[in-house]
């Protein structure tokens, strides 16, 4: 028998795990339908005009994006809010910023995507001074829980995504395990690069289990034989035992990213990329 006590209580339940039901920031057992893009992939169209290059994005189906424009205070030329305004206006949600951050600059470019509205701002690649040594990685670490600490306060989460180099051996040890066990995972994500990664001789799915819930942000890019980016579908990467590990990878959100369209035009790339993991949800 059910008394109103137990009535009370139920409903109270239903109601505090509501919000976390239908928040997109919970990794699901099964990838979203939903599609990201980072705009690196169609810089030459957003340095042209952004406004008709996000309209494009968004025609295509994409709901997320990834900047990839962030200097002097501005996004693509326009201020924090004002960007996020336009990428609304196509029905789609910036999520996510690749930012130059340094040790002089993080705490004003973290405020800016802050302002924006970003979910993340990731460091897209390391300086040379600290990608040389095992120091340098250990220096890196470090400013990466600065930099975490610091984006904690604005809200939002501070990433780091790999090229190849991460991964070269130094004195034995593979330098981008240093930076995931040495940052403090309360703080710092990691936005996994799953050409790279692959195209440097190591498994995705084998970090996703060894250091699991690091993961919340993927670019997902397709790899040639000679190891160039491809159009997603025209490559060796096999995507379905990668996708099936997105919850233990602890994956929210994904970006399709290219660097060089050689076969396809960006516009092109990005709705066939588009359809091809569309197409694997079915399978």
């Amino acid at each position: 028998m059910t008394t109103r006590r137990d009535f009370l209580r139920k409903s109270a339940l239903v109601i505090a795990a509501a919000p976390m039901i239908n928040s997109e920031m919970i990794a699901s057992s099964r990838p979203s339908k939903k599609t990201g893009l980072a705009l690196y992939t169609i810089r030459d169209a957003m340095v042209k005009d952004p406004a008709a290059a996000l309209a494009g994005a968004a025609e295509t189906g994409y709901t997320w994006i990834e900047a990839a424009d962030h200097r002097d205070g501005k996004f693509y030329g326009m201020k924090p809010k004002e960007f996020s305004k336009l990428v609304r206006k196509n029905g789609m949600v910036a999520i996510s910023s690749h930012s130059g951050l340094n040790p002089e600059n993080y705490e004003k470019m973290i405020d800016e995507a802050a302002e924006a509205g970003m979910k993340y701002i990731i460091l897209p690649s390391l300086p040379g001074d600290w990608s040389n040594t095992i120091d340098g990685y250990q220096r890196a670490a470090d400013f990466f829980n600065r930099a975490g600490a610091k984006c904690r306060k604005a809200g939002i989460t501070f990433g780091f995504h790999n090229h190849q180099v991460e991964f070269r051996e130094i004195n034995g040890r593979v330098p981008y395990d240093i930076l995931v066990e040495q940052s403090d995972p309360k703080l710092v994500i990691f936005e996994m690069d799953l050409a790279w990664i692959s195209a440097a001789g190591k498994d995705p799915v084998a970090y996703f289990r060894k250091y699991p819930g690091r993961f919340e942000v993927w670019h997902l890019k397709d790899l040639t034989p000679e190891k160039q980016d491809a159009t997603l579908g025209e490559g060796i990467i096999d995507f379905r035992p990668i996708l099936a590990e997105a919850r233990t990878a602890g994956m929210k959100y994904w970006f399709l990213e290219q660097d060089f369209c050689r076969t396809h035009t960006p516009m092109e790339s990005i709705r066939i990329s588009r359809d091809y993991y569309l197409g694997l949800l079915k399978k």
